[in-house]
């Protein structure tokens, strides 16, 4: 199984692509997206959709995992999140492609054990989770692949107790 990661942002927009073989997580791609902050928002998302598109034609994965989106006390970068959350999700719709979100505190309690893990944490157990040679950089690139490694986690466990993971929501639907 195949799994595209995100970590959206309009700024910056991590993305990681891990595969299960044989019961081993392997890292087949990862990098960031960036954008300029003084181009135009809309120009910036097509940036961002485009190259979504282009991994999901290269990797064909069979679901997209997304960070969901934390609202704290900014709200203009709230905003700019989900834009950017917006376009992952039509790339992947347009295709049928599952999405699935998961919080912050379920990706590092995934992959770190802990839902209080702090960034450098996470970027060393996606290391070794991966066989890395070193630390993925930047953290919004390991932050992607933490979600994609969270959902091969979580994914099996979905389809052994016969229900789907609903899509859009962080949990095995009811």
């Amino acid at each position: 199984m195949i799994v595209l990661g995100i970590d959206p942002g309009l700024a910056a927009t991590g993305y990681g692509v891990v595969a299960q073989r044989g019961g081993r997580l392997v890292a087949l791609d990862g990098g960031v997206i960036e954008t300029p902050a003084a181009a135009a928002p809309a120009s910036r998302l097509t940036a961002i959709h485009s190259r979504i598109e282009d991994l999901l034609t290269e990797h064909d994965p069979a679901a997209l995992a997304l960070e969901a989106l934390y609202f704290g006390q900014n709200v203009r970068t709230a905003f700019a999140v989900g834009q950017a959350r917006g376009v992952a999700l039509l790339a992947a719709g347009t295709r049928a492609l599952p999405c699935v979100d998961y919080t912050p505190q379920q990706v590092k309690s995934a992959v770190c054990g802990s839902g209080r893990a702090g960034k450098s944490q996470v970027q060393e157990m996606v290391q070794r989770l991966l066989a890395l040679p070193a630390p993925p950089r930047p953290d919004h690139a390991a932050d992607a692949l933490a979600v994609a490694i969270c959902h091969l986690n979580h994914a099996p466990l979905a389809g052994k107790v016969g229900r789907p993971l609903a899509v859009g929501a962080a949990r095995v639907s009811s």
